[in-house]
């Protein structure tokens, strides 16, 4: 992910920090500095939010393990103001599998909250707040709690927000996985986003009539992602048994690495390509997209070589391979245009959007073919014709 930094390695997985969440620890800092204006206190904010952030982080490494099980490895870890998004190489593809890997995130919240509970109890259990000392000022309201009882009161709430049956927390997976093992994979999909975007219209209405912003927030995130998952589901149905020789491009110019960014300009004006294959006689070196034409004229004028500009973290596909498998491999990619190989040879270029295109077509075809009335049997030709009248 763009704008990301690594910050370690745990079981074999990249765990990353997006930038946007030093902004998050920042406004903690701040949160818990004002109240007495202590520096103290916003150091203890600080490690508060990294402790939080560190239970997420098990919570993702939960589901990348569980996905490991089953053979489906994970990409990488990166760490969102919003929380934590484990990218799996794969969804799994037995319902099963999935709701085993959906709840094991979960499960590592109901773990560290019995072992948080368990020190607590031990220890004296939870204890009262004081109001006096939060008049005199002594306490921080936000500190007013122990440490140890606001991660346990955190990982209880991670448990429940998780599991509600919507995507896309948890337990939409879940329940997509359940409903799975009764009817099709896109059915069941289709059904759990309902259930979801009725519980974000609920929620939207609590938080509208009650005005409470935070829960208009959270009906828009789980109503975009429900959307989302469902839309996803539908592509996957549609392309279902497909190979990517269906949707790829055929009819495109190829550049060299030589060539000057000037060449690339005169094509995307003269013709419809946008995105280009660079190529040293058959060897796919690199891409070069509009947005890299666009930046090179920029920077290094119209006389720099293709080369200097290009992509080289592309990925390649075959001409037989699952169209579904490939979509999903050029979507984690950084590149929006992957290449496909028969042999080693350039055959043609697949896009996210030409994909969508083919869906299109497929899906007025159906509908053309849906719309024709059927011959009428002679059955059927006789219940139709009017009654003869005396």
């Amino acid at each position: 992910m763009r704008w990301s930094i690594k910050i370690g390695r745990i079981a074999g997985i990249g765990i990353y920090m997006h930038l946007t969440f030093l902004l998050l620890l920042g406004w903690f800092a701040l949160s818990y500095y004002l109240p007495r204006r202590s520096a103290e206190d916003a150091l203890w904010g600080v490690a508060f939010t990294l402790a939080v952030f560190g239970v997420i982080v098990l919570h993702e490494l939960g589901h990348a393990l569980a996905a490991r099980h089953y053979g489906i490895e994970t990409r990488d870890i990166t760490l969102l103001p919003i929380g934590g998004v484990a990218r799996l190489a794969r969804m799994p593809e037995e319902p099963k599998q999935e709701l085993v890997v959906a709840v094991a995130g979960p499960l590592v919240n109901v773990v560290i909250a019995g072992a948080l509970f368990a020190g607590i109890v031990a220890t004296g259990g939870f204890g009262p707040l004081s109001p006096e000392a939060l008049q005199r000022g002594d306490v921080n309201p936000v500190l007013a709690i122990p440490f140890a009882e606001r991660l346990f009161f955190v990982n209880v709430f991670l448990v429940l927000f998780n599991m509600i049956p919507a995507f896309p927390m948890d337990g939409g997976r879940v329940l997509r996985a359940v409903l799975a093992m009764f009817m099709g994979y896109a059915q069941a999909t289709s059904a759990a986003a309902l259930v979801g975007q009725g519980i974000a219209f609920l929620f939207g209405a609590i938080g509208l009539f009650g005005g409470n912003p935070m829960l208009l927030f959270i009906a828009l995130f789980v109503w975009i992602g429900a959307a989302a998952e469902a839309s996803v589901a539908q592509l996957r149905s549609a392309i279902a048994g497909l190979p990517v020789r269906r949707a790829m491009i055929r009819d495109f110019v190829t550049l060299s690495p030589t060539e000057p960014l000037r060449a690339a300009a005169d094509q995307i004006v003269r013709g419809y390509q946008a995105d280009f294959p660079v190529a040293e006689g058959e060897r796919v070196v690199g891409i070069l997209t509009l947005q890299d034409v666009l930046a090179g004229l920029s920077k290094a004028g119209p006389d720099a070589p293709v080369g200097d500009v290009m992509r080289a973290d592309f990925r390649t596909s075959a001409p037989g391979e699952s169209l579904d498998t490939a979509l999903a491999r050029l979507r984690e990619g950084e590149c929006p245009v992957m290449p496909v190989l028969d042999g080693g040879r350039l055959v043609g270029l697949l896009t996210v959007e030409n994909v969508g295109e083919l869906v299109m077509i497929r899906e007025a075809v159906r509908a053309g073919r849906e719309a024709v009335p059927r011959p009428l049997g002679p059955a059927a030709a006789t219940d139709a014709m009017p009654a003869p009248q005396s």
